[in-house]
């Protein structure tokens, strides 16, 4: 009788052990469940530092959906290559329909854009405001005040295509003049340091980047059929309203104002903010719009 009764009183507490870790599993397997029905995302992330506000912000709001967000730091051919054999699945910062015009030809029919994130983005060939000159022309005749050299940034980003063509297209070479491709750390580095001593200097500029809310540039005149201002997109591949329809909904309401991301990057630059805080700091600031964002 008492085995029975102890068997019975085992019998008894296995179950209910069952229930119970069949009926509440903990927040851990909650979220690991969450994590497992929505899926992995990945972004492609440049070493522009336009790039990076919008994808870290995008990327926590995802992660509040339950999302497991990875982010590629790659260059940009490898990210749209990467977007078209879905690997990638969205890229914050695609310029067009004219910087990137020649590469969204080849990809069209692989990609969808999203989102505009921001319009009228402004880039080319700037000098600081305090030089005489105001054109490419007048910049073609003083080679050797600017130091024989345009600097830009590295070689396949869309600017650096443009300028080639810029470049050759105006017989700059004739002039004496070399176009040199680097990282956009190392040409801000140099425009920053003769911009310090008001000396001349030219480089490829865009917007949104911190450089215009530290120095007064102006664009040059006259290359205007090189460069034109461009709305800024969100792309993926096509088919990812099907693969993933809760993210793409959510991107697809997607928006932030040039002036926004130029804060973040001076933020970044002047006091080594990160930019994760920087997104959640974004985040808290626009809890409306996010909301908006995830239809709430």
């Amino acid at each position: 009788m008492k085995k029975l009764l102890l068997l019975f009183t085992i019998f008894v507490l296995l179950a209910l052990a069952a229930c119970g870790n069949g009926e509440e599993p903990n927040d851990a397997t909650n979220n690991e469940q969450a994590t497992e029905e929505k899926g992995t995302l990945v972004f492609g992330q440049t070493p522009w530092t336009s790039t990076a506000p919008p994808t870290q912000i995008a990327k926590q709001i995802l992660e509040e959906q339950g999302y497991d967000i990875k982010v590629e730091h790659v260059s940009q051919p490898i990210i749209w290559d990467g977007m078209k054999n879905k690997e990638i699945d969205f890229f914050m910062d695609a310029w067009l329909p004219y910087t990137e015009a020649a590469r969204w030809e080849e990809f069209q029919d692989d990609l969808v854009k999203v989102a505009t994130s921001y319009e009228n983005a402004q880039l080319g060939w700037v000098v600081p405001s305090y030089v005489e000159e105001n054109s490419i022309e007048e910049l073609k005749a003083n080679a050797e005040k600017y130091g024989e050299e345009i600097v830009t940034i590295s070689e396949g980003a869309g600017i650096v295509e443009l300028s080639q063509e810029l470049f050759e297209g105006e017989n700059f070479d004739e002039q004496g003049f070399e176009l040199k491709p680097s990282s956009e750390g190392a040409m801000i580095s140099v425009a920053q340091e003769k911009i310090d001593k008001e000396e001349p200097v030219v480089f490829t500029a865009w917007r949104p980047h911190s450089v215009f809310a530290r120095n007064d540039l102006k664009f040059l005149e006259g290359q205007e059929e090189y460069f034109q201002a461009d709305n800024v997109y969100v792309l993926s591949y096509k088919g990812i309203e099907e693969e993933h329809p809760e993210a793409y909904d959510i991107l697809s309401n997607w928006s932030i104002s040039i002036a926004e991301i130029e804060e973040m990057i001076r933020k970044n630059e002047e006091n080594g903010t990160e930019f994760e805080d920087l997104a959640a700091e974004w985040i808290e600031n626009n809890r409306d719009k996010v909301d908006q964002m995830i239809g709430e």
